[in-house]
């Protein structure tokens, strides 16, 4: 019996691979800020860390904050897994981080390095955009009676579940670098994706596509955030919303 610890582990990912986890019979350590016993900010790391770390085999890194903080908190965390001896560090990042100029994506892509020049066994799956970001970026989106949409914009929402599955299965094999990405079953545009959203909640909108500008947005029209050649994901985004609001 391996084993882990995962941090992040009640979030929407992280609580996903900690049941898969130990479901399969492991020893899984839950740590997030508020999460007895090992209730840990990993930007501050200090003492409680290094008891969260002690004999751990593994770690799976599922903790992020787009409001920033995630390089100190990578920092932290990998040099507790340095002296706790940890084998092997699993780490969850986003398709694009290396083509879009998003700050968030670009701390992702900075932590993802961190973890490459560790010194640990490490391994790093990107995946596209979860269903339930889609939603709610549809749900801002959408909320006037004229729903303002990027103009020429595509996505790939993935189902969590199967993030999750994978990001188990990577847990339990030896270091394997960074793997392939793992994308949705379908590239959408995003009127697709809006229309199947306000069929699902039973409303109206009038849709009106908006040109922008920048490089962000640029990289987002180019596609730099989607896998079309790893859409291995099986769950659609109407599935999704099938079970969601019924």
């Amino acid at each position: 019996m391996t084993t882990i610890l995962v941090t992040g582990g009640t979030g929407t990912l992280g609580r996903l691979v900690t049941e898969k986890l130990r479901a399969d019979g492991h020893e899984v350590r839950v740590l997030s800020r508020h999460s007895e016993p090992y209730a840990v900010d990993l930007r501050k790391g200090g003492p409680a860390l290094d008891a969260a770390l002690a004999g751990v085999d593994t770690v799976v890194h599922c903790a992020s904050s787009p409001n920033g903080g995630d390089e100190k908190a990578a920092g932290h965390l990998i040099a507790a897994a340095r002296r706790a001896g940890v084998a092997h560090l699993v780490y969850i990042s986003i398709v694009g981080v290396d083509r879009v100029p998003l700050p968030y994506y670009r701390a992702k892509l900075a932590v993802e390095r961190r973890i490459e020049e560790s010194g640990l066994g490490w391994t790093v799956l990107r995946a596209t955009q979860f269903h339930d970001l889609m939603v709610t970026f549809l749900g801002k989106l959408t909320a006037p009676p004229l729903a303002l949409l990027p103009a020429a914009l595509s996505d790939q929402p993935i189902e969590v579940a199967e993030v999750a599955d994978r990001l188990a299965e990577l847990a339990l094999t030896t270091p394997s670098g960074r793997v392939p990405d793992m994308g949705g079953p379908e590239v959408r545009s995003v009127p697709s994706l809006a229309r199947a959203y306000l069929n699902a909640t039973g409303r109206n909108r009038r849709l009106l596509e908006v040109p922008l500008c920048g490089r962000t947005y640029g990289a987002f029209r180019a596609g730099g955030h989607l896998a079309p050649e790893q859409a291995v994901g099986k769950g659609t985004f109407e599935e999704y919303l099938a079970r969601r609001f019924g």
